[in-house]
C-alpha cells in the first residue's frame, strides 16, 4: 500500500480514466478512424501511468523536507520506502513507460512521436530537482504535463489515420482532444497555487519561490480570485456557444462544472487557514474530473 501511494495510484486512474473516455466515449462511438487498437491503448495508457508514476517518486524523493513539514504523516519515502528503494522504482517505471513509448511509436508509424516520453520523463525530472523551486516555472510545467496526458491521445489516435479525405473529421476532433487539455491545464495550474498557499511554511524552509512567498499569502489569495475567473468565464462562453442546443451536456456543465467553480470564487474570498486551501485543492481535483467525465455524454449526442 505504500509504493501505490508514492506513485499516487488515485492520480495514475484519473490518467487511465480520461485515456479510456477519449477513445471509448468520444472517438469511438462517431466512428472516427483511429490508430490504436484495444493493446494499443492500453500500452498507451501503461506508458503515460508509468512515466507519471516516475515523476510522482522522484517528486517525493525531492520532498523529503518539504513533507515532513507540510504534510508529516503522509511522508512515505525515508520513513516506509528507502530512498534507495525510492530511486530503483523510479529507474524501473522510467524504463518501461519509455520503452513501451518507443515501441508504440514505431507500431503505428510514427517514430518520432517516441521523443515525447522521453521529453515528459525528462521534464519530470528537471521540474522535481530545480523547476518546482522557482516563481511559477514549476506550475506551469506540471499543468503542461497534466494537459499532455490528455493531448497525447489525440496524436497517437489521430494524427496516424488524417487522409486528404478525412481531415476535416480528424481535426475537428482533435480540436475537442485539444479543448479538454486546456481545460486540464487551466484547473491544475489553478490547483498548483492553491496547494501553494497550502504549503507555504514547507516550501519557505527549504527555500523555494512561490508565489506566496515571494509576494505573501493574502496577495497571492486574491490573484486566485482574479485567475479562477479565467476558467469560470472561458467555460460559460463555451457552454454557451457550443452546447445550448444539446440540454443534456448544458445541465451538466452548469451544475457539475461552472456551479463549483462559483462555488470556490466564493469560498476563496473567506479562505484563511490551511484546511481551507486544502479543501478548495480537492474542489479543483473535483472539477477536473467532472470536467473529464463529461466526455461520456458526447454518445448522447449522436
Amino acid at each position: 500500500m505504500n509504493f501505490l501511494n508514492l506513485i499516487r495510484w488515485k492520480n495514475l486512474l484519473m490518467i487511465a480514466l480520461v485515456q479510456l473516455l477519449i477513445k471509448y466515449a468520444l472517438l469511438e462511438p462517431f466512428g472516427v478512424n483511429t490508430a490504436l487498437d484495444g493493446l494499443g491503448i492500453t500500452l498507451l495508457i501503461l506508458a503515460t501511468t508509468s512515466i507519471a508514476a516516475a515523476g510522482n517518486i522522484i517528486n517525493d524523493i525531492y520532498d523529503q523536507n518539504t513533507d515532513a513539514i507540510n504534510k508529516p504523516n503522509k511522508v512515505i519515502v525515508g520513513k516506509f520506502i528507502s530512498e534507495q528503494a525510492a530511486y530503483n522504482a523510479f529507474i524501473i517505471c522510467n524504463i518501461i513507460g519509455v520503452g513501451i513509448g518507443f515501441y508504440l511509436s514505431h507500431r503505428i508509424g510514427k517514430s518520432p512521436f517516441f521523443t515525447i516520453f522521453v521529453l515528459i520523463s525528462a521534464l519530470l525530472y528537471i521540474y522535481a530537482s530545480y523547476l518546482k523551486g522557482i516563481l511559477l516555472v514549476g506550475n506551469i510545467i506540471i499543468s503542461i504535463l497534466v494537459a499532455a496526458s490528455i493531448l497525447i491521445v489525440g496524436l497517437f489516435e489521430l494524427s496516424p489515420t488524417i487522409t486528404v479525405y478525412n481531415r476535416e473529421i480528424q481535426i475537428t476532433f482533435f480540436r475537442i482532444v485539444l479543448d479538454y487539455a486546456i481545460f486540464a491545464f487551466m484547473i491544475n495550474f489553478l490547483r498548483e497555487i492553491t496547494k501553494d498557499i497550502e504549503d507555504v511554511d514547507g516550501d519557505h524552509k527549504v527555500g523555494h519561490n512561490t508565489l506566496p512567498i515571494a509576494i505573501g499569502r493574502e496577495r497571492t489569495r486574491n490573484v486566485l480570485i482574479a485567475l479562477n475567473c479565467i476558467p469560470l468565464v472561458v467555460i460559460i462562453i463555451y457552454t454557451i456557444t457550443n452546447l445550448y442546443k444539446q440540454q443534456l451536456m448544458l445541465i451538466y456543465f452548469l451544475v457539475g462544472i461552472i456551479a463549483p467553480l462559483i462555488y470556490i470564487s466564493i469560498k476563496l474570498f473567506g479562505a484563511k487557514s490551511k484546511d481551507h486551501f486544502q479543501h478548495l485543492s480537492n474542489m479543483y481535483k473535483l472539477v477536473m474530473l467532472f470536467g473529464m467525465l463529461s466526455l461520456l455524454l458526447y454518445a448522447f449526442t449522436i
